[in-house]
């Protein structure tokens, strides 16, 4: 497998924390160099172990959780999306919102977003690809694409106010719900 077919798998798969991310730097917590930082390292260590995990459980797991892992993806963002729509129409006071950049919410978000790289580790496990140089590139692609995500994230929280926060939190659901349909057609 070659750099190029490695990026585009990188590519597709970040495109999840990518979304998750935009919608993350909406919410006015992750304004600072530390929660950027928590946020994007986080998604892109997921995404890098997702792979090596799905690689060295083989072909056995996939068939016992590929039935039902677009389920779990689906409820842990939709559980936060809907978090985030209350929040950003103010029915949850400032004590009660949660930061996606700490605590369970960190790790929802960022098993939520890594599941598919889980497949993609099983799949080069059956084509006997090596599997710690494509888990480092799609790490590190993760990581920037969410890191600039949370940054674009911010300037339109900032501009437009908790309104991105409902509009972060539709995302978060839009995409557990395209993994859904994914699976199911």
């Amino acid at each position: 497998m070659n750099l190029a077919e490695i990026l585009l798998i990188a590519v597709g798969l970040a495109m999840d924390a990518f979304a998750v991310s935009l919608g993350a730097g909406t919410t006015g917590f992750i304004n600072g160099p530390r929660p950027i930082f928590r946020l994007s390292f986080h998604f892109g260590l997921f995404q890098a172990l997702m792979p090596i995990l799905g690689w060295l459980a083989g072909s056995r797991v996939a068939s016992l959780i590929s039935s039902f892992d677009h389920w779990i993806a689906m409820g842990l963002l939709a559980f936060v999306g809907i978090r985030m729509i209350r929040s950003g129409l103010g029915h949850a006071d400032e004590a009660g919102r949660a930061d996606p950049s700490k605590g369970g919410t960190l790790v929802m978000l960022s098993v939520a977003t890594s599941i598919d790289a889980f497949a993609v580790g099983l799949t080069l496990a059956m084509l006997q690809v090596q599997i710690l140089y494509p888990s480092v590139v799609i790490g590190v692609v993760t990581a920037g694409l969410s890191l600039s995500a949370l940054l674009l994230g911010n300037r339109l929280g900032e501009t437009f106010g908790r309104r991105m926060e409902v509009i972060g939190g539709l995302i978060l659901i839009g995409i557990g719900l395209r993994l859904v349909l994914a699976h199911l057609l």
